[in-house]
């Protein structure tokens, strides 16, 4: 059984840091992409940041250049550093990875594997 496992959320002040981690088991994504995915109180599910089995990353604007996602493939893990932190970052963000290796896309469709999401609040 695939399982996706969050940690790192929580309550922090605009303008900090919070680090999300996320660790699979069940099977090794090293060939598959894997990405963040949030969504805030009242609207749809958005997505944040990808990272491909290479390392080749892709991020939703909004977060270009405070967002920055990794992975460690040793650890079948991906993680998301997000810095300069702004309210409008306030969500329940998710693990994902696609399970067709080697395709990269932002589309929630296209992921086959969720984690079950991890709070993240920003107080402005």
């Amino acid at each position: 059984q695939v399982q996706l496992v969050e940690s790192g959320g929580g309550l922090v002040q605009a303008g900090d840091s919070l680090r999300l981690s996320c660790v699979a088991s069940g099977r090794t994504f090293s060939s598959n992409t894997m990405g963040w995915f949030r969504q805030a109180p009242g609207k749809e599910r958005e997505f944040v940041a990808f990272i491909r089995s290479g390392g080749i990353t892709y991020y939703v604007g909004s977060v270009k250049g405070r967002f920055t996602i990794s992975r460690d493939n040793a650890k079948n893990a991906v993680y998301l550093q997000m810095n300069s932190l702004k309210a409008e970052d306030t969500a329940v963000y998710y693990c994902a990875a696609d399970r067709t290796p080697y395709r990269s896309t932002p589309l929630s469709t296209t992921y086959d594997y969720w984690g079950q999401g991890t709070q993240v609040t920003v107080s402005s």
